[in-house]
């Protein structure tokens, strides 16, 4: 990674890494929540798409040290898992099949479950895709509990019959077949660009190769279940505008959910919601272009008053918490505008760091 003007990295080995996995028994049945962080510290929620856990969808964007300066030092992280989606080592078992089939509403209920038993009044969310809709959902039945909405390649409207039938395809393949070579195509290509998945010169990268390997340690039971909850989810359109939190989207150009993202974005307006299309890539940004996600997230988390720069905390004489809601004062307003992050936003390798 290439050094930048005017940048100091902070420490990697001073941020706590480590975490520690909770199950969470709700009245919708347990659900796993990674932890990771200082819990004093203000909340960040994270939702993972269908067919993957907390580490397959975010280790791309978490454990850049960029990141972890702008994310771990700041936040105390709570990695919440669909039922069922947990690492095995934890005990990803197959749900019953006598446990009844949850809903898109059951599973933001659950959410809201999850903030009580950790006791956690507001939040910030990352959600992708299928838990990009989970936490949207929740931001519009619990308004007062979300102080802002990051979302990769979100879905907002109800399954068109394309994608209705695609899943159902999909669907008997999970019950037919399980986490089949084909199946696993199929969500492959859900996640990661053409580019990604068909590598130089036919070879195949190291990202999808390990994509994979964890695709077969998924339980096809419980990725059916996820999936035929947002295979039936409804259209939340006419709620969007009025949600009370700041909304940031990214999307890759080569995503499946591109225009739907794009859709979304427009229906929120540019007061609200800002939008970055990352070039060259697919839905899961997280991953496959992690590095194009961290300036709008530290525009948008100054914006929002809960990131504070290294180099203002240490020039306040009042000793304040650099974690808690700061003046904006010493930062320019139109850097924090929504409008200055709808952008194009080419995949390149920046860093965030500021000089001290």
């Amino acid at each position: 990674m290439g050094e930048s003007s005017g940048s100091v990295s902070i420490d990697i080995d001073m941020i706590p890494l480590g975490g520690k996995e909770c199950v969470v028994k709700t009245s919708k049945g347990s659900i796993s929540v990674f932890v990771c962080g200082d819990q004093e510290k203000p909340a960040l929620i994270t939702y993972p798409d269908v067919g993957l856990n907390y580490m397959s969808c975010f280790q791309g964007l978490f454990f850049c040290p960029d990141a972890a300066s702008l994310l771990l030092h700041n936040f105390c992280i709570y990695h919440i898992d669909a039922p069922g989606h947990e690492l095995l080592q934890v005990g990803a078992d197959s749900i019953s099949s006598d446990v009844p089939l949850l809903s898109v509403d059951d599973l933001a209920d659950q959410v809201a479950e999850v903030l009580d038993y950790f006791g956690l009044k507001e939040v910030l969310c990352l959600g992708v895709t299928a838990g990009a809709y989970i936490l949207t959902l929740f931001a519009m039945k619990y308004p007062e509990r979300v102080l802002g909405l990051i979302l990769v390649s979100p879905l907002c409207k109800a399954p068109s019959w394309t994608e209705w039938l695609y899943n159902k395809v999909l669907l008997n393949l999970l019950y037919f077949y399980g986490m089949c070579g084909v199946l696993k195509e199929c969500l492959l290509q859900r996640y990661f660009s053409k580019e990604l998945r068909c590598g130089m010169h036919g070879a195949e990268s190291d990202v999808i190769h390990s994509f994979r390997r964890l695709l077969d340690e998924r339980q096809s039971l419980n990725v059916m279940r996820f999936l035929q909850a947002i295979n039936e989810r409804r259209d939340l359109t006419k709620g969007l505008k009025k949600l009370q939190c700041k909304t940031l989207i990214f999307v890759g150009d080569s995503s499946e959910f591109h225009a739907e993202s794009v859709y979304m974005s427009a229906k929120m307006g540019r007061k609200s919601c800002a939008l970055v299309e990352v070039q060259a890539c697919g839905s899961l940004v997280t991953e496959e272009h992690p590095y194009a996600m961290l300036i709008p997230i530290e525009f948008f988390l100054m914006g929002l008053g809960y990131y504070r720069q290294q180099h203002f905390a240490s020039s306040s004489s009042n000793g304040s918490n650099p974690t808690s809601p700061s003046s904006q004062s010493c930062i320019a307003p139109e850097l924090l505008s929504p409008e200055s992050l709808g952008i194009k936003l080419k995949p390149i390798k920046t860093r965030v760091d500021i000089e001290i």
